[in-house]
């Protein structure tokens, strides 16, 4: 038997391959939407990939399921058909190779089984897979393929249908699904590995470990969310599992949509081309364009172009996916133009295709002074100056709401930077002062701001700075 996990280390997701060395086949369970990766990763083991199988309809990428059914029709596509119509992947539907998966059905690939688990909660169509080696001679299973279902450390949040997609009233009876689906894999045997779909970073649950798989037996001893739902009643689980789960990206509120009727293919991974200043700096003011600055969060504060957003890369997917809109055209500003392909991979993965052009810093660093801006700082020293002078601004927290409630700025409004877009009509007038734990948040939420024309202040410090007699 072939496992191998296959990691997104900006999204935090995992995706695995499992093969069947004696027939060379295999099984992707998860996929991303760039396909090439697994196809490289299989043929260097000597495997070809046959079958897709996905654990539910992702909220937070692109899948990659229609992309390989399109590279190959005979491939088979194993998808759940429970949780009703409006939960199945209609793109799939009347493709020779649909396989739809009810709860304990199985599919074998070679001599591997994988017998499909239905396991609602964070979404009702949510199914795990166990599997077993049958060539190795095994009549048990080896792991748990558990998808969003069940971290390592946490349990997939069933509040996201209703944060981030806006189904409202959902996320209690989501609670209660999961609770009983937690207790449904019980006498699950102790050796059995824990293989997630999602690490910590992912904003699928609120305290998911950062190793990458576990056992049921470990989980079941020190998994609060798992221990709650085997050893409490329901509605103290419920309560546990539906708070404090972190504010989704904006994005995530067109991707069930997006991964329900089937995402645009996209064959091979775009190679948008280097463009230099004079070839888009009529279309700095266009609504539908914007340039994604990926440089360092002090030279981009100093002197960016003109309603740039501000997406850094160590956090580029959270800020590009909470900032842009699926339709904008982008051009992407780079300090190394050969880092650009994985930011561009980066972009697809979470539906935002139109990338067109790359811009090296140095046309930044060399743009008109008419074409750029900058953004003004201050450290929390210098906080009570502003307050107390005739134009006081408006104070504008974006950390999570969490962190908000452990101690904020008197007088502070809180929302989540990546809630910032559809919450814009929230945001008190006038100039703004915007702080979040390290000024990072700050930085990219004040781009965001002067792109729709707010003047915004970025609180460039630490929160521990702040002096007690600012605090709420």
């Amino acid at each position: 038997m072939f496992l191998r996990q296959i990691s997104d280390a900006a999204l935090a997701q995992y995706s695995y391959i499992i093969g069947c060395q004696r027939s060379g086949e295999a099984v992707v369970v998860d996929p991303e939407r760039d396909i090439d990766r697994y196809l490289e990763e299989a043929a260097a083991a000597g495997l070809k990939i046959t079958a897709v199988a996905e654990t539910h309809i992702h909220a937070d990428f692109v899948s990659g399921a229609r992309e390989f059914a399109q590279r190959d029709p005979a491939i088979k596509l194993y998808l759940s058909a429970e949780g009703g119509e409006f939960w199945k992947s209609v793109w799939a539907e009347g493709l020779p190779g649909y396989h739809p998966l009810r709860d304990g059905d199985s599919f074998k690939i070679g001599n591997i089984e994988l017998r499909a688990v239905h396991t609602p909660g964070h979404t009702p169509e949510h199914m795990v897979f166990l599997v077993t080696d049958h060539g190795g001679g095994a009549n048990e299973p080896i792991a748990l393929l558990s998808g969003d279902f069940l971290f390592v450390g946490d349990a997939g949040r069933p509040d996201l249908l209703e944060q981030a997609a806006g189904l409202e009233g959902t996320q209690e009876a989501g609670a209660k699904a999961l609770y009983q689906s937690l207790r449904k894999i019980s006498e699950l045997p102790c050796h059995v590995q824990v293989l997630p779909a999602h690490g910590a970073g992912s904003a699928c649950g609120k305290a998911l470990g950062a190793v990458p798989n576990s056992t049921f037996g470990y989980e079941e001893k020190f998994n609060p969310a798992l221990k709650l739902a085997l050893n409490s009643g329901e509605s103290e689980f419920v309560n546990f599992i539906l708070s404090g789960q972190p504010e989704p990206p904006g994005y995530f509120a067109n991707m069930k949509h997006v991964n329900r009727v089937g995402p645009a293919l996209l064959g091979a991974v775009p190679k948008p081309p280097l463009v230099r200043l004079g070839e888009i700096a009529g279309r700095l003011g266009e609504s539908g364009f914007v340039v994604l600055d990926t440089r360092s969060r002090e030279a981009f504060l100093k002197n960016h172009l003109r309603g740039s957003l501000f997406a850094p890369a160590q956090k580029f997917s959270d800020f590009a996916g909470s900032y842009l809109s699926p339709e904008q055209e982008i051009v992407l500003v780079v300090s190394n133009s050969g880092g650009a392909e994985e930011f561009v991979r980066q972009l697809v993965r979470i539906g935002f295709d139109h990338v067109t052009g790359i811009l090296p810093a140095s046309e930044v660093d060399a743009a008109p002074a008419e074409l750029c801006a900058a953004i003004e700082t201050v450290d929390f020293g210098g906080v009570g100056d502003l307050l107390s002078g005739g134009a006081k601004p408006a104070l504008l927290d974006v950390r999570k709401a969490t962190e908000f409630a452990a101690g904020h700025l008197r007088g502070a409004k809180n929302i989540a930077h990546t809630r910032l877009l559809p919450r814009l009509e929230e945001i008190p007038a006038g100039p703004l002062l915007v702080n979040c734990q390290s000024g990072t948040r700050a930085a990219g939420a004040c781009a965001f701001l002067a792109r729709h024309g707010r003047r915004a202040t970025a609180i460039l410090d630490k929160f521990e700075n702040v002096p007690k007699e600012l605090l709420a």
